[in-house]
């Protein structure tokens, strides 16, 4: 029997309390525990207690792309940020869309230990947009497919996006879409707006993808299921997405860490770490997505972790490629940017880094409450803790992370997936 007392942990923030795990299990809550005498202790005093985070959206690149990042590693680096469990995207080489392969992404998943990985399989063959991929059959694999996305690719087709729908509907499954429409930003290099035309590069506008939302949200209601909304990062795909909520449309959305803090006067350096898809767009919309995370418009912070090889950024604006990693340093974003701010506090983080992305996912042993009886996937967090971000320490295989030397708050200290510590004071276990 193995045994860990968390001791005096704030739970969601609250007061500060025990926790005990046994066998994997959260078997008490309280002061002064009973049985603990043989549990290794955590002393947690000033720290906050979560429930393992919640990722919908992680490159994890294997396979094909083991250069940028492995699921070992991508794992890794998802333990350090406190996630226990990451939805690992279909835009691999092969294309996930084969019951074979999302089975061989969830097999290196089980390998690893560090994190829960469930992948993510194609809407289409080859992500072409053209033919629907085997989605009831990686549905009945093995890895048990819920979410279907072409990510990296927008699903432009309308009747594709509808049958899709229709098609996943049968199993309670979700589409996540990529909102973007390819016309209106070929060649598009960042936002479109004041930034984009002073230096001369091609604009990509709010348009191309809340166009695509609002068919998207149209075909949902029409349909009868479920739609989930990748990367959303304007303030008029938030107003879609609230008036798509209004209608009581069953439609969910996430944002991204950088999309709450980054604007696209970055691009002023030319730095290619600050290119990514979609672009970093201006300080009104990231106010207003701060403000769709904190009323409950926009249901959760997923990473996008997007890995590259140092050759794929070093290298001139034009030929660098998009993506940013993000798991080591989301929940220190969502602290600054939301916490910090008096936008959330530590429950609203709790769901909407755990909680809901869990619900949208179909994840049943995560999102779960710090209760006994629950399943022992835990997060401690030091908030007071401030340093600069020191991507030569990252788990990730990759380095392309926009903070680099920016002081950030908050650290993960310990992970716990299904009670063994994955990580400890700070290091991989």
């Amino acid at each position: 029997m193995s045994k860990t007392l968390i001791r005096g942990a704030k739970i969601l923030g609250g007061e500060a309390q025990d926790v005990l795990i046994t066998d994997g299990v959260i078997t008490a809550v309280g002061s002064g525990l009973t049985g603990t005498e043989d549990a290794t202790v955590v002393e947690a005093a000033g720290r906050i207690l979560l429930p393992g985070l919640v990722d919908l959206h992680t490159h994890l690149r294997e396979p094909g792309r083991e250069d940028s990042e492995t699921v070992l590693t991508g794992t890794k680096a998802a333990a350090v940020g406190g996630f226990t469990a990451v939805h690992a995207m279909a835009n691999t080489f092969p294309v996930a869309d084969t019951a074979g392969v999302v089975e061989q992404v969830w097999r290196l998943g089980k390998e690893s230990g560090y994190c829960d990985v469930q992948p993510v399989g194609a809407v289409t063959v080859g992500l072409e947009g053209k033919k629907l991929a085997e989605l009831g059959a990686m549905h009945d694999s093995a890895a048990g497919v819920r979410v279907f996305s072409d990510d990296g690719k927008c699903v432009d087709d309308a009747v594709i996006m509808r049958r899709a729908l229709e098609y996943v509907k049968a199993f309670d499954g979700v589409i996540a879409q990529h909102a973007q429409e390819p016309r209106l930003t070929a060649g598009a290099q960042m936002n479109e707006g004041i930034v984009s035309a002073e230096l001369g590069l091609a604009g990509w506008p709010a348009v191309a993808e809340e166009s695509i939302i609002a068919r998207d949200v149209l075909l949902a209601a029409h349909v009868g299921s479920r739609v989930h909304i990748c990367h959303l990062s304007t303030a008029g795909s938030v107003e879609i997405v609230r008036w798509a909520k209004s209608k009581g449309w069953d439609v969910t959305a996430e944002v991204t860490p950088h999309h709450l803090l980054l604007t696209d006067e970055l691009v002023r350096s030319y730095n290619p770490v600050y290119k990514v898809n979609p672009p970093l767009r201006t300080e009104a919309d990231v106010l207003a997505l701060r403000e769709a995370l904190a009323d409950g418009t926009i249901d959760c912070v997923a990473t996008d972790h997007a890995p590259h090889p140092h050759e794929d950024k070093d290298c001139e604006w034009g030929a660098a490629a998009m993506g940013m990693v993000g798991l080591e340093t989301a929940l220190s974003v969502v602290q600054h940017t939301m916490v910090d701010t008096g936008l959330l506090d530590w429950a609203g983080v709790a769901d909407r880094m755990s909680f809901r992305p869990a619900e949208i996912g179909r994840l049943k042993s995560h999102g779960r409450p710090v209760s006994p009886g629950e399943p022992a996937n835990l997060t401690l967090v030091d908030p007071a803790y401030r340093g600069p971000v020191d991507p030569a320490g990252f788990a990730s295989r990759s380095r392309n992370t926009p903070y680099e030397g920016r002081e950030l708050p908050g650290r993960v200290t310990h992970t716990f997936l299904r009670g063994r510590a994955t990580v400890v004071d700070g290091n991989l276990a």
